[in-house]
C-alpha cells in the first residue's frame, strides 16, 4: 500500500497517468534498455512493442496510455526485476491500483467510441448529436446502478465522480432548448430513421404523455414546425402577382 490514501481515485487515475509516463521515458530512454525490454517479451508476444506516451491535445489519449501500460504490466515487472533497474520499481503501478485502473478504462471506452464514430465520418453528422448525448446519459446511468450498492471505497468514489460526470453532461445538454438549440432538434426531426422517436423516450423515461403539451416531443415538434413556417416557407411563397 503506497503512502497517499488508497480511496482517492483520481489520485491513483493521475499518479498512474504520471508513472506509466515516467516508466515510458525511462525504458526507451538509451538503444540499449530499448534491446533489453523488447528482449522480455521474446517468446511471449509474437509482435514486440514499446511503452507510448499519451498526447494531451489528443481525444482519449490517456486511455489509451493506461490500456497500452496494462498489456505490457508483466514485461514492465520483468523488467524492473534487474538489479541495475531498481531505484524504478517504485514507479510500477501495483495490482490494487491495476484493479481501480481497469474498472475506469472500462467505464471510459464507450466515450472514445463515440468521439472516434462522430469525428471519423465523412458525411454530415449533425442529426447524431442528441442520440449520441442519449447513449452517454444511458451508459452513466447503467455504470451508477452497477455502483449504487457497492461499499467498497474507491467504488462509492467512482459512483461520486460519475454522478458529477452526468450532472455536467446534463448542464451541457441543458442548452439544446427550442430558443438555443433548433439547429439540432431540427436536424433530429429531419432524420427519416428517428424523427421523434428520441423525444418520446425522453417523455417515456420522464413518465409524461408524448401527446401532452408540455412533452418534449409536442415542444419541438411544435418548435420545429413554427421554424419552418417563419424561416422557409414565409420566405419562398411567391408574390402575388397584380392581374390587370
Amino acid at each position: 500500500m503506497r503512502k497517499y490514501v488508497f480511496h482517492d481515485i483520481l489520485k491513483v487515475l493521475k499518479l498512474t497517468s504520471i508513472w506509466q509516463r515516467m516508466l515510458a521515458v525511462v525504458i526507451t530512454l538509451t538503444p540499449g534498455r530499448r534491446n533489453e525490454f523488447i528482449d522480455c517479451q521474446k517468446a511471449k508476444v509474437r509482435i514486440a512493442v514499446l511503452p507510448g506516451m499519451d498526447v494531451k491535445t489528443r481525444w482519449n489519449s490517456t486511455l489509451e496510455l493506461l490500456e497500452h501500460a496494462y498489456r505490457l504490466r508483466e514485461l514492465t515487472c520483468e523488467w524492473l526485476q534487474k538489479p541495475k533497474y531498481a531505484q524504478y520499481r517504485p514507479l510500477f503501478t501495483t495490482q490494487d491500483e491495476w484493479t481501480i485502473v481497469k474498472y475506469v478504462m472500462e467505464v471510459l471506452r464507450p466515450f472514445r467510441y463515440w468521439t472516434l464514430w462522430m469525428s471519423k465520418r465523412y458525411t454530415v453528422t449533425l442529426h447524431h448529436v442528441i442520440t449520441v448525448y442519449n447513449a452517454m446519459f444511458d451508459h452513466m446511468d447503467g455504470v451508477m446502478r452497477a455502483l449504487a450498492e457497492k461499499k467498497t471505497q474507491w467504488k462509492e468514489d467512482l459512483f461520486f465522480a460519475v454522478k458529477l460526470a452526468r450532472q455536467k453532461l446534463s448542464n451541457y445538454y441543458a442548452e439544446v432548448t427550442p430558443t438555443t438549440g433548433m439547429l439540432l432538434i431540427s436536424a433530429q426531426i429531419l432524420d427519416l430513421f428517428r424523427n421523434l422517436r428520441s423525444f418520446r423516450k425522453w417523455d417515456k423515461g420522464m413518465d409524461i404523455n408524448p401527446e401532452d403539451e408540455t412533452s418534449y416531443t409536442t415542444q419541438y415538434q411544435e418548435a420545429f414546425l413554427k421554424y419552418v413556417e417563419n424561416e422557409y416557407c414565409a420566405k419562398h411563397r411567391p408574390a402575388p402577382v397584380n392581374k390587370l
